[in-house]
């Protein structure tokens, strides 16, 4: 067994404060179904803003690690791991896949216990569940892989997955992060008509073009359901995806679909004890509502065939790669996703680490 590492981490000691770079963590002896793991890099999702802003109310493990989708070079096993192997190269995500499941880890750092969940990405070391790694597939580029832990299987799985859409029918799509993005990549697998792409982001709102989007809405211009209905003989589309994880937007998605049919599909939740506002009339007349899990993914399934159609060209992920950070500016990529400067910052913790399967 691995001992005597210490690495830098990322670490959540207090709410509505930035995070503490911590620089003597300790990695634990391997138990059961555990993998330690080398961070090469690490994608930032808002999720992590929710936990850091208090929007998902107390926080009862503090202090924590935080970070759920990344990749990195596998260090060592613990007893009964068989997916993973040492030197493999691996996807971290938070999404349950194939494996034993380890719980939760506990670091010691000087003289306090730092807290973690079966997996964390803002660390240098790792030490995560069987559960939640794949391997890379074939072609993946590291920084890549890491968006394949959460906005790739999350995104991408909503269209594949949850709503697996008919031909020759209507989408739109509100929020265009990581999350927003992919969903729109992924619908260039199938024959939409109408693409709607409502972001108040005019950048993101351009590479939602590139992506396939045929309508961009900036709703500070325009009432986002009355241009989706003005341009769809005032039915609506046939399915509308949040990924904005704000009341307003989620309402929004759902108004914007049609009757007898229509699905509203969202992937992030509002702040802690809000709730949403729907009109039960839409509800009898036919539209539906739902949230998805992670897209409905099965990682070891669907990390393998998201790859192929980023190695087809299907998924042109390089581009929503805007700005890469170190470890040790993870407060700013932070405040970046916020303010919406970047979609999905990516953290580069060790540029040397190369996928296995080149």
């Amino acid at each position: 067994m691995t001992k005597n590492i210490n690495f830098k981490a990322a670490v959540l000691t207090e709410q509505k404060k930035p995070l503490e770079l911590s620089t003597n963590v300790q990695v634990p002896i391997l138990k059961e179904g555990q993998i330690l793991v080398k961070l090469a890099y690490s994608g930032v999702c808002r999720s992590q803003i929710m936990e850091i802003d208090g929007h998902r109310g107390e926080d009862k493990f503090l202090p924590h690690l935080l970070g759920h989708e990344g990749s990195g070079l596998v260090v060592d096993v613990g007893l009964n791991v068989s997916k993973i192997k040492k030197d493999d190269t691996v996807i971290l995500t938070w999404i349950k896949g194939d494996g034993l499941e380890a719980g939760g880890v506990k670091y010691q750092s000087n003289e306090r216990v730092i807290n973690a969940g079966g997996v964390t990405t803002f660390n240098e070391y790792a030490v995560v569940s069987e559960n939640r790694c794949v391997n890379i597939p074939k072609g993946i580029p590291m920084d890549i892989a890491a968006l394949f832990g959460c906005a790739v299987l999350t995104g991408s799985g909503i269209i594949t997955n949850n709503i697996k859409p008919k031909e020759d029918t209507d989408i739109a799509f509100f929020g265009l992060g990581g999350i927003g993005m992919s969903a729109i990549a992924a619908s260039n697998l199938y024959s939409f008509k109408n693409v709607f792409a409502v972001d108040i982001n005019k950048d993101r709102l351009d590479l939602a073009k590139e992506f396939g989007a045929t309508h961009l809405i900036d709703p500070n211009q325009y009432d986002p359901v009355e241009f989706i209905k003005d341009n769809t003989n005032s039915l609506g589309v046939d399915y509308a995806v949040d990924a904005a994880g704000l009341t307003k937007t989620i309402e929004q998605a759902f108004d914007s679909v049609k009757n007898n049919g229509g699905l509203a599909v969202f992937a992030s939740h509002p702040k802690h004890g809000e709730k949403l506002s729907i009109d039960p009339f839409d509800l009898i007349s036919g539209k539906k509502i739902q949230g998805s899990w992670g897209g409905g993914a099965y990682p070891d399934q669907d990390i393998p065939r998201f790859a192929e159609l980023y190695r087809s060209g299907k998924l042109p992920l390089q581009k929503m790669i805007t700005t890469i950070y170190k470890l040790e500016d993870i407060n700013q990529a932070i405040d970046d996703l916020k303010s919406g400067k970047v979609i999905r910052p990516i953290i580069e913790i060790d540029k040397k680490i190369k996928n296995a399967i080149s």
